[in-house]
C-alpha cells in the first residue's frame, strides 16, 4: 500500500515517518517543486520520496491531507477521484463554521472518499504512537476500514466516531482535541453526544 502525505510542515513528516516505520511506501508533496522539499524530506522522513502533488496522489492508495487549511482551494479535485483521503486538518483559528473541515473537503473533492482523523493529536504527541486512541469518522465503509487498518498499523488505536459529520467532535473546542484520551473516554464522550 502506498501513502501520499500532502504537507511537509510539522504534521506531514511525522505521519510519513510512522508510515515508513510500518513498512509503507511514502510520497510527500509540498506546495510546489519537489526539489524545494527534498532536503526536508531526507532529514525529517528519510526513505520517503519528495513528489509533486499530482504524482504523489496518482501513485497512492491512501492520501493524508496535512496542509494548512487555506491551501485546500488549490487542490485539483479530479486528482483525488476514487482515493481514500484522511483529512488531518483544522480551521485555524477555530471557526464557527456550519461544517467541519472534512465535510468541506468532501464537497471540494467530491470524488474522494474522505475520512476525518489525526487532526486532534498534536504532531509532537504522535510519535511514538504507543497505542494512543485516535478517532476517525467517515461515510464510506471501505474507506473507514482502510483508514482503521492504516491507523492501527502505524501504532494507534482507532476509535470509530460515526459519519463524517461526527468529525466535528475531533476539531478545536472539543474535549477530545489535543488530549491524550483513552478508547473508553472516546466511547463515553460519543455516548454523551447521542
Amino acid at each position: 500500500m502506498k501513502i501520499a502525505v500532502l504537507g511537509a510542515g510539522h504534521v506531514g513528516p511525522v505521519i510519513a515517518r510512522l508510515a515508513l516505520a510500518a513498512g509503507y511506501e511514502v510520497g510527500i508533496a509540498g506546495s510546489g517543486d519537489p526539489a524545494r522539499i527534498e532536503m526536508i524530506v531526507d532529514f525529517l522522513a528519510p526513505g520517503a520520496k519528495a513528489q509533486r502533488t499530482a504524482d504523489a496522489v496518482a501513485d497512492a492508495d491512501l492520501v493524508v491531507l496535512a496542509i494548512p487549511w487555506h491551501r485546500v482551494p488549490s487542490l485539483e479535485p479530479k486528482t483525488f477521484d476514487g482515493k481514500v483521503v484522511i483529512d488531518s486538518m483544522n480551521h485555524w483559528p477555530p471557526a464557527a463554521a456550519p461544517l467541519g473541515t472534512s465535510e468541506e473537503v468532501a464537497q471540494r473533492l467530491a470524488g474522494a472518499r474522505v475520512v476525518k482523523s489525526l487532526n486532534h493529536v498534536a504532531y509532537q504527541d504522535m510519535e511514538p504512537a504507543n497505542g494512543r486512541a485516535v478517532g476517525f469518522a467517515g461515510n464510506d465503509p471501505d474507506a473507514l476500514d482502510a483508514v482503521a487498518e492504516f491507523l492501527q498499523r502505524i501504532g494507534f488505536d482507532p476509535v470509530p466516531m460515526g459519519a463524517l459529520t461526527a468529525g466535528r467532535l475531533l476539531e478545536p473546542g472539543s474535549p477530545l482535541f489535543g488530549v491524550a484520551a483513552h478508547r473508553h473516554e472516546f466511547e463515553t464522550f460519543l455516548k454523551e453526544q447521542s
